[in-house]
């Protein structure tokens, strides 16, 4: 069966600016006084100069996913997501943030947001006991899920299996690892970096395929880190083995 897609809705002023950027926005829902401040009036301005149907509302929350869609929402043409062969495709050296579990929808858009400024070339993700890809993880991700490729799979372990037959190393987060995450010179070979789900951490069989486990070091004596920080981490991480950033 075909994914039916993910962003039908976007909701927040960077989200819906960056969806209609995309030109994937059919409609623009917008609170009238906020179609008066300057963000919200160059909404309307994008929005009347392509074509999309502008509707004004006195409050647009009765419409929308999230409690604080900050008075926008637009409707759009879902974003189909990608198979994992072609994100392997799209660059020589692939640069894949796994997201293994991860049940909270605003740490998807985060660690979306750092993955797409860190230059990572796709986020892979589960079908399955994982956040959608809705409304809420589009706002937290502020523009970055318009444009990062996106893997939605049925089973993160099955995943990794087929990574590593494309030759792709994977190294899954883990406090309890021996070796660092930060100089790794796995990373700037093509590789897949696994977060796993916020408290219990990777599932124990993504763990038990992952090439290697890595920790992120922590002198100041935390137990862990939230999922998106530690994506973020890892994802600037790649960059700089690469060279991306110094």
């Amino acid at each position: 069966m075909a994914h039916a897609g993910i962003g039908a809705e976007v909701e927040g002023i960077h989200a819906v600016d960056a969806a209609l950027a995309t030109g994937r926005v059919t409609e623009l829902i917008i609170e009238g006084r906020r179609a008066n401040s300057d963000d919200g009036s160059a909404l309307v301005e994008t929005a009347r100069s392509t074509g999309v149907a502008v509707r004004m509302v006195d409050d647009v929350r009765p419409l929308a996913a999230t409690a604080a869609p900050q008075g926008g929402v637009a409707r759009c043409r879902p974003i189909q997501p990608i198979t994992l062969t072609r994100a392997n495709a799209m660059s020589t050296v692939p640069a894949l943030l796994v997201l293994d579990r991860v049940e909270d929808p605003r740490n998807v858009g985060a660690a979306a947001r750092s993955a797409w400024a860190a230059g990572m070339t796709g986020l892979v993700v589960s079908d399955r006991r994982s956040a959608p890809l809705g409304a809420t993880a589009f706002k937290a991700a502020a523009g970055a899920l318009e444009h990062l490729p996106v893997v939605a799979v049925g089973s993160i372990a099955d995943a990794i299996r087929t990574l590593a037959k494309s030759d792709v190393w994977t190294i899954g987060l883990d406090g309890a690892a021996e070796r660092s995450l930060f100089g790794l010179d796995l990373l700037a070979l093509p590789a897949a970096v696994c977060v796993g789900a916020e408290g219990a951490g990777l599932s124990h069989l993504v763990a038990e395929r992952c090439d290697v486990l890595a920790r992120i070091p922590m002198p100041g004596g935390a137990e862990s880190l939230n999922a998106s920080v530690a994506a973020a981490l890892a994802s600037f991480e790649v960059a700089r083995m690469r060279g991306w950033v110094s």
